[in-house]
This record gives C-alpha cells, structure tokens and sequence, in this order.
C-alpha cells in the first residue's frame, strides 16, 4: 500500500485508520492479479487522447427480439458507431427500483432484463467502458437497506439517521423533496438521509466498512474491463451537520483515495465526477492536476452553447472557453451537450445573468421542454431544463435540412473543444422531445430517454 493512501486514510478516519489499513491491503492484493493494463496503454500518460470520443447510452437504448439489449448495444456499435466513437458510457447497469437505474439493488450483478456479465466483457473487449459507481447512496429496496430495518450486521450502520427535529437548514439541497425519510425498522422509527429520493438512502462513510464495501465493487468493475469510472452524484458524499455537506473535504479525499488506488494498482483507469454545480466548484476536483479526478464533466457547455444560439451572440460562450485550463497532461474535460439528464443550469451562474438564464429557461418551455427546481434557502429555484437538446437548439418550424445543420454547428464546438468528447445516443440519431414518455413516468427526464427499436436504424 502507498504512502499516499495511508495519509488519506489517516485524514478520513483518524486513528481508526489502523485497522483499516491491513483490511484495505488484503482487499488490494485480492484484485491486483486479476487487473491487466490495455495493450495500447502508455505509462505515464492519460489513457484517452483526441483521438477518442464515447457515446452515452442506457442499457437497453436499443431494442429486438432477438438477444438481450446489450448485445443489441454492441451490435449497434459495430455497425453504426465504428470509427465515430471509440468507447461507451453504459448508465448504470445493475438490477434496480428507481430513476432509471440510479436506485441501485445490486452492485455486483447486471441487471437480468439488460443482459449479464457476458455482455458487458465482450463491450469492454472492444470499446472503451465507462460505467458509473453509484456512490452516495443506493436502493432503499435493496438487501443492505432492508437488512438496516432489520437491525442485522453489519448493514445496520450502513446508512445516515438523525433524531427527528435535527437542524438541517445548513444542507445545500439538490432537490425539492424532504432530505430526511422515516422509515419504520426494528428499532422504532428512524429519520434517514434521502439526498435525491426517498427510495435512494444515503451510504454512510464515516463508517469504514461502508467504504471497503464500495471499494470492492469499484475494484470489480475494474476487474470486468471497466476503463472509466463514473463518481456519481459524488459532491455530496460526506454529510457532517451545521456544514452545507456539499463539496466537503473529506469528499475531496474520498476521491483523492480512489486515485491513488488506480495509481496504485490499475493506473490505465480513469476517474470522473460528476458535479452539477457552478464552473468553479466543478473544476475543484481536478484537485493540484495530480491527485484527484482525471476528468470532469464540462457541465457549463451544454448551457452556454445553447444561450449562444438562443441569442445569436456566442460572447459568454467565448469568454468561458478561454479560461479552460486542462493542465499537466493527466486532466481533461469530458465535454458534452446532450446527455441522459436536462441542461444543468446552475453551471451558468455567474457566467450568465439571471436574466438571461430565465429567458433561455423561457425558450426551451416554448420549444416543448420542462423545467426542473431545486430548494434553496431562498426558496426554489430552476436547476435543470429537461429538453432533447436538438429541439431546444433547432426551432421545430425551421426546414429539416437548416435544423439539422444548426444541430451539427453546435456539435462542432463540443468536437472541437480540448477534451473528451461525449455524445449522447439521441444526439448521433437526431431524434425529438419524447413527450409520450414524460405522460408515461411523471418525470420530466423522461423527454429525452426514448429506447429505440434496432431493426428501425440498421
């Protein structure tokens, strides 16, 4: 074990760190035999260059009879994607209960209706693999949740309670719904930390085991060809009343440690947040360029580029890009416009008026799209426009041929840009609002997660 991992364990955990240091090293030394670098992996060197460029999809985006969606999936890949992009970010794939697999039941286990492990090997062989470790919490349906209502072992201390009454006005909120859920257990009633959904229970980290019990599962997904390592939701990890429990340093060290495990034994891995916050806040985890994420989700794009078209004047835009700094050669952006989520716009404050980000939250209304709020202490206020971004982009009266041309020119910027490019799956297709969907779930994400069916696009 490295130094470096030691001093950050001592940071975390104090004296505890003792104990957990020969857990930890047992743990590192079961995996390290069966992790193997790329043969096109460079020491020293990020394991992505211009060369590369990664769709985003679900699991099951593409549809048939015949085989399980991922094969679906790599079939697509081969014949349609080859040569336009070199890797995939496969949103979560484990069984889950809610929010299109951000709920998660099972970290280890592929989710059944998607395919198996099979299936995610044979991408990995052939792509690079992105996948997401669903860090701040997991399924309240799951086995570790329904153990903690049980009062069992170990997962009893798995998960956040507070008394009833507890003051957590401090708490930055990203969203509208109560961040703390009673659930009935066999200790009586106990008020759990629920960051985005009464259904996703927040892990504990304080507790230790909660932290080899994640790093076990983010080493597996290594161990299963997992090139790129997606920390979702990650600002929020470590929660310590009367602080705002967003961005807290043992946050930051949490990913720092994870770096310094990949150093340690899987260096060719990279890892990314993702932080929908404010530009400044966002590039925070890039830490000294050395020892935190290796990329971050360029989250104020997607917002800016649309602002430029909105108003035809790309001077914010400009103004932003110039200050982008990928530093030492092992950082980099993950750009991106479209993605399975809205068009963040938090990312656009301080760099857009508000109002100019009302009005563009204006357009996208009139051009079909949702808006999504948040609580703030100031009440609530618009987080996320839910929109495909070629609708938002390209006004639906506009001829075919000049809306996909105006889609193309905002995409140019995202190839153009130094970084990572990520293409989301309605993107390469050219596909519209979903407003079926959102009549379907109730949820206003839903307008831009269509699966399509495969035999339509061969």
């Amino acid at each position: 074990m490295s130094k470096r991992i030691r001093e950050l364990l001592e940071f975390i955990y104090g004296s505890d760190a003792a104990e957990i240091e020969p857990k930890l090293e047992k743990l590192l030394n079961r995996y390290r035999e069966h992790l193997a670098a790329p043969d096109d992996y460079v020491p020293g060197r990020l394991a992505l260059d211009e060369r590369d460029s990664i769709m985003i999809t679900y699991g099951d985006s593409f549809q048939g009879q015949d085989g399980t969606p991922l094969s679906h999936l790599l079939r697509f890949l081969d014949d349609e994607a080859e040569g336009v992009v070199s890797g995939v970010h496969i949103l979560p794939f484990s069984p889950y209960s809610s929010d299109d697999g951000f709920s998660v039941i099972d970290y280890r286990q592929v989710n059944p209706d998607l395919g198996d492990w099979d299936d995610i090997d044979a991408i990995a062989e052939e792509f690079v693999l992105m996948a997401d470790l669903v860090l701040n919490h997991c399924s309240a349906q799951g086995p570790w949740f329904q153990a903690f209502l049980r009062n069992e072992a170990p997962y009893n201390e798995y998960f956040i309670t507070v008394p009833e009454g507890t003051d957590i006005g401090s708490v930055v909120r990203p969203r509208t719904h109560p961040l703390l859920t009673p659930f009935e257990t066999a200790r009586g009633t106990r008020w759990v930390w629920t960051t985005f959904s009464a259904d996703q229970v927040d892990l504990d980290y304080s507790n230790p085991e909660v932290l080899l019990e994640m790093l076990d599962v983010f080493l597996g997904y290594i161990a299963h060809g997992v090139q790129v390592i997606r920390e979702d939701a990650i600002a929020y990890l470590w929660k310590e009343l009367g602080t705002t429990c967003i961005h807290h340093p043992k946050t930051h060290a949490m990913v720092q440690l994870m770096r310094a495990i990949v150093d340690d034994v899987s260096p060719w891995v990279i890892i990314i947040t993702e932080t929908n916050v404010p530009h400044a806040e966002n590039i925070s985890y890039f830490g000294t360029g050395s020892d935190e994420a290796h990329m971050v989700y360029n989250f104020s794009l997607p917002p800016l580029t649309l602002d430029a078209f909105m108003r035809e004047d790309t001077t914010h835009l400009q103004e932003w890009a110039a200050t982008l700094n990928i530093g030492n050669g092992m950082t980099t952006f993950f750009n991106f416009m479209a993605s399975h989520d809205g068009v963040g716009l938090l990312p656009a404050h301080g760099i857009l008026s508000p109002k100019e980000i009302d009005a563009m939250a204006e357009q996208v209304t009139n051009r079909g799209g949702r808006i999504s709020y948040k609580s703030t202490a100031e009440g609530q206020i618009p987080y996320e426009m839910n929109i495909n971004y070629m609708d938002a982009l390209a006004e639906a009266e506009l001829p075919e041929e000049q809306r996909a041309c105006k889609f193309l020119a905002s995409q140019s910027i995202l190839l153009a840009l130094a970084g990572v490019p990520g293409i989301y799956y309605h993107s390469l297709i050219g596909s519209g609002n979903w407003q079926e969907g959102v009549e379907q779930t109730g949820h206003n994400r839903t307008i831009n997660r269509e699966k399509l069916d495969f035999r339509e696009l061969s």
